[in-house]
């Protein structure tokens, strides 16, 4: 339980900033209206970013890579979905369900991604040998 934690901290950390943010009604103050225009980008970076700490965390507790790049997708497109609900709770922010498709493609985007570098670094190391 205590590795499971340890390997899944970051993705969890994650997740709550997601949750702290989703709950407020203007979450980003600082960034300029018209970069928030393309907001489909920014929740498909958000969840890529996601996405690629759950794969870490699976890798790290021995998941098989491409069971792992599946199952980081799915549980960041399910926290997605279940950020959607929750946003549609707070005032002045409204659920979306293209916003959960774009949560979506960024969790597939982020975990092939993390997969990717991991294999690639795997490979160099095994050539250092």
């Amino acid at each position: 339980m205590r590795r499971a934690l340890v390997a899944l901290l970051p993705a969890l950390a994650y997740a709550g900033l997601i949750f702290y943010l989703s709950s407020q009604p203007d979450p980003l103050p600082f960034v300029p209206r018209s970069w928030l225009a393309q907001d489909k980008l920014v929740h498909a970076a958000e969840y890529a970013v996601l996405g690629g700490l759950l794969l870490v965390g699976l890798r790290l507790l021995g998941a098989r890579p491409w069971v792992a790049v599946v199952a980081a997708a799915l549980l960041a497109s399910a926290y997605g979905a279940s950020d959607e609900v929750h946003q549609s709770f707070v005032p002045g922010r409204e659920a979306d369900v293209l916003d959960w498709v774009a949560d979506t493609v960024g969790a597939v985007l982020g975990a092939s991604l993390a997969h990717a570098v991991l294999r690639r670094r795997g490979s160099q190391a095994s050539i250092a040998r």
